[in-house]
């Protein structure tokens, strides 16, 4: 044998085994990636009266189907098992305009619902985003999709973990710090985050600054909706009722709990105002009391109290304006502007003692009793407004 011989030989065995690796790597990827079934005039009318199916009738330019596209590969991941009783398939209608004519196609994407055995399609006239897919899916089949894969869910309210529902999300995070999961049973990510979103909450659980809690979007889809959850999980950052954040980094327990930290640490209550006398320590004038100092604190004279958290928004703003406040009164004995931190295990019974409901919460106090409670604007001179009109003499009648 020639050496030119060998040589071809050994050529063809190389393209050969380099063939044969790339159809393995084919194969290996068709069997990780479950898509939805492309049908044509071919198969569509055999293939629709085995089992349900859900069809998008689509072209490929158009917009909006790129934007579906996602979306539907993502409901064709949950539902394409092979022993599902459901179908997620699409058509072009591009390349097979007589078949989407026959279903009466008249704009792009169109989604049909077609029942086992029945060849005229229910039209899906909901928005695009897989909570209302699945919804819709589930009223025409009668059943939960996908809850022979659904994992155990996580226990309620263990070790700091809170389950929002519609009925209670929107109080829970009307006001504070909130890292909340929106999320959905049968999500293989969700599932795999679970056991270290609940060590998160455990790892915050003696925390009172934040709430880490979660949403289940197949059973409470309007809060979802409100925050407009196209993807699962997707985890936001919540302070006061807004979103601030969406978090996009590595899910390790590690890199949660520093976002977190981080997140908490972006501002400070404490406003360090410097004395006169230049090289001085700094030093806030605003009195700084607890449910231990308090009553002494108070029991002379008009006391402005703010009652907040560190973790509140709307007393991070006041915060300077409070501290110019004290300014104005430092020097009138008369008058002392202090804040009390509620979250503060020292200050808890008396926050719920003076009926503090909400942050901040202002009250004034003549002699230890408190007179008022202010409402107003939060700028400096509605504030200082407000005092003066409590500085009566008290020998005038």
């Amino acid at each position: 044998m020639t050496a030119n011989s060998l040589n071809f030989i050994m050529s063809k065995k190389h393209l050969f085994l380099i063939v044969f690796m790339l159809s393995q790597v084919s194969s290996q990827q068709e069997e990780e990636s479950i898509q939805a079934i492309q049908y044509s005039k071919d198969n569509f009318s055999s293939e629709i009266k085995k089992k349900n199916h859900f069809v998008m009738f689509y072209a490929p330019w158009c917009g909006h189907c790129q934007r579906l596209e996602p979306t539907w590969e993502q409901l064709a991941e949950i539902s394409n098992e092979e022993d599902n009783n459901i179908r997620i398939a699409k058509v072009d209608c591009t390349t097979d305009s007589s078949l989407c004519a026959e279903h009466d196609v008249t704009g792009y994407p169109t989604l049909k619902f077609f029942k086992v055995g029945e060849t005229k399609g229910t039209k899906f006239r909901g928005t695009r985003d897989l909570p209302s897919l699945i919804s819709f899916l589930n009223d025409q089949l009668g059943t939960t999709l996908g809850s022979s894969d659904v994992a155990p869910s996580p226990p309620e309210a263990v070790n700091g973990l809170m389950e929002l529902t519609e009925d209670t999300f929107d109080k829970h995070v009307s006001t504070g710090y909130h890292f909340v999961k929106f999320y959905a049973p049968w999500c293989g990510f969700c599932k795999k985050l679970a056991p270290t979103w609940e060590e998160l909450a455990n790892s915050f659980r003696n925390n009172n600054y934040v709430s880490i809690s979660k949403v289940d979007c197949t059973q409470h889809r309007s809060v979802c909706g409100q925050f407009d959850i196209t993807g699962y999980p997707t985890l936001l950052w919540i302070e006061d009722g807004k979103k601030v954040d969406k978090y996009a980094g590595q899910r390790s327990h590690e890199e949660l709990k520093a976002y977190v930290s981080k997140m908490l640490g972006k501002e400070s209550d404490q406003v360090i105002v410097k004395s006169d006398n230049s090289d001085s320590v700094p030093y806030t004038v605003v009195l700084s009391l607890t449910g231990e100092s308090f009553r002494h604190g108070i029991e002379n004279g008009i006391s402005f109290v703010k009652f907040f958290a560190p973790w509140c928004g709307h007393c991070k703003r006041l915060a300077p304006i409070w501290e110019d406040l004290a300014k104005k009164f430092q020097d009138n004995e008369e008058v002392k502007i202090i804040k009390v931190d509620c979250t503060l295990d020292a200050s808890k019974e008396l926050c719920n003692e003076q009926e503090v409901d909400g942050f901040p919460t202002l009250y004034l106090y003549r002699d230890g009793l408190k007179v008022a409670e202010y409402n107003g604007a939060r700028n400096l001179d509605d504030l200082y407004d407000f005092v003066e009109g409590y500085l009566q003499p008290h020998d005038e009648l």
